[in-house]
């Protein structure tokens, strides 16, 4: 166990990062797609994107910030589970948000699958989260542990 101390974990070998990079690509890809449809009454088909929801737009920046810093804190594993934590707890707000929405609208817009994003990004960091909080846990642990001698023991002859 010492040596798992002593080796520097590049960040493609930990879990988290995986989790949280998948989150980033989740949210990251709500800036390309529909938020919802509203079909006029000749059948047109006005698409309505995140982006051009200026409150929207706002919290998905936020939230890609968020997701971001959670990836490139991987060598603090502590702060990495907070700002995991955080960036999940925001994600779920914005499912509220999106939610309320939906059904507030839902007669009159067609909306896009992509509103359970928010949800799969906030499970994802979430599970990163309480990953990240297990590695720093294990690695506090490991450093206030004894020297072990794993050489050749000595014997008193006399």
């Amino acid at each position: 166990f010492a040596s798992l101390i002593n080796n520097r974990y590049t960040m493609w070998k930990k879990l988290t990062t995986y989790l949280t990079l998948i989150a980033t690509l989740l949210v990251g890809l709500m800036f390309f797609f529909n938020f919802a449809s509203i079909i006029g009454p000749e059948g047109e088909v006005l698409k309505i994107r995140y982006y051009e929801k200026i409150p929207y737009l706002v919290m998905l920046i936020m939230l890609i910030s968020g997701c971001i810093f959670s990836v490139l804190t991987h060598r603090l594993p502590f702060l990495q589970a907070r700002v995991c934590m955080l960036t999940g707890l925001m994600l779920i707000g914005f499912q509220i948000w999106l939610g309320v929405d939906f059904f507030n609208y839902h007669n009159e817009m067609v909306f896009s699958p992509t509103m359970l994003f928010p949800l799969t990004g906030a499970v994802l960091e979430i599970i990163a989260a309480r990953k990240a909080l297990a590695d720093g846990m294990t690695l506090q642990i490991l450093k206030n542990l004894p020297e072990r001698n794993t050489g050749i023991m000595s014997s008193k002859s006399e």
